[in-house]
């Protein structure tokens, strides 16, 4: 077995989502060492964690994604990798997540617990109940999102809890409506949750989930009067969130021409990150504003 298939049964590209363990310290200005020692250690253990969660759940879905023409291709689905190498694989990765759990603040491996079993849960049960299976991928983002603070001891506004949480929802709910739009357009129903929901009601979900994203997230930005950024020249980055926002339903809408064959632009989050320049942009905006707020204004 080659270890480049190993590596890939791991699914690194997916390790952005764990990079929100960073936004508390980041969005605090924290320059103390040990939050951000922490903090990295919280994201090498989420790492760990998520790693297994997604063996186990191409162990469960191997039938279902040798169908997808995308998920045929990953390493346990194309056989490259065996069911009892992952088992093996999984076992050693969930030790080594709580076993840095373990080493910091306790709330951390209350977090990873969860966590665990929230997934194992939506792995097993979940993703196959409507709303629930929504529930169960934001939440995922938002532990990831408290762990880093609390690893650090930092105090996490509401607000910034609330941000995290709706926008969370609203990444599950486009990799959804990601998913309903090739199923509809193929006929093949992978996830049986799908015909459940309807394009319709999912963009009456989105809506509301954006809307509430923006409000609550310029409230944090705002400023401690109300409890969210350390300084209200925070409010300087709100543009940014507003057009990601509108460019990330821009692209989730399906492209169609006789030319070109239909593509899935947002079932994975994490692809929208990597690959969308004008995304990278915004974000680097976003951060670079950030940093200059914090350095000359914090």
């Amino acid at each position: 077995m080659s270890i480049l298939y190993l590596i890939s049964a791991l699914r690194p590209k997916q390790w952005t989502k764990n990079l929100l363990v960073f936004s508390a310290p980041l969005f605090s200005y924290s320059d103390n060492r040990e939050v951000w020692l922490a903090a990295t250690l919280t994201f090498v253990g989420f790492c760990s964690i998520s790693s297994s969660i997604y063996l186990i759940n191409d162990l469960l879905d191997i039938e279902s994604d040798r169908n997808h023409p995308k998920k045929s291709k990953r390493a346990i689905a194309s056989g490259h990798v065996s069911i009892k190498q992952a088992v093996i694989l999984f076992l050693f990765l969930l030790s080594a997540g709580f076993f840095i759990a373990l080493n910091l603040d306790q709330r951390v491996l209350i977090i990873f617990t969860s966590y665990l079993l929230i997934q194992l849960f939506y792995c097993l049960i979940f993703k196959k109940v409507p709303l629930l299976d929504i529930f169960c991928i934001s939440t995922g983002f938002l532990l990831r999102a408290i762990s880093g603070g609390l690893a650090g001891g930092l105090n996490i506004s509401p607000w910034f809890l609330l941000s995290v949480t709706l926008s969370a929802l609203f990444l599950a709910i486009e990799k959804r409506k990601a998913e309903l739009k090739w199923s509809q357009k193929t006929g093949k129903f992978n996830r049986r949750v799908l015909r459940f929901y309807s394009i319709s009601l999912l963009t009456k979900f989105e809506n509301i989930v954006t809307s509430s994203a923006f409000v609550f997230y310029s409230l944090w930005a705002s400023g401690p009067k109300l409890n969210g950024a350390p300084t209200e020249w925070m409010l300087l980055t709100v543009p940014f969130v507003l057009i990601g926002i509108f460019r990330y339903q821009f692209i989730s809408e399906t492209i169609e021409d006789s030319e070109k064959i239909f593509t899935i632009k947002t079932e994975n989050p994490e692809d929208i990150l990597l690959k969308d320049k004008f995304i990278k942009i915004i974000i680097i905006c976003w951060i670079t504003t950030t940093f200059i707020i914090g350095y000359f204004f914090a």
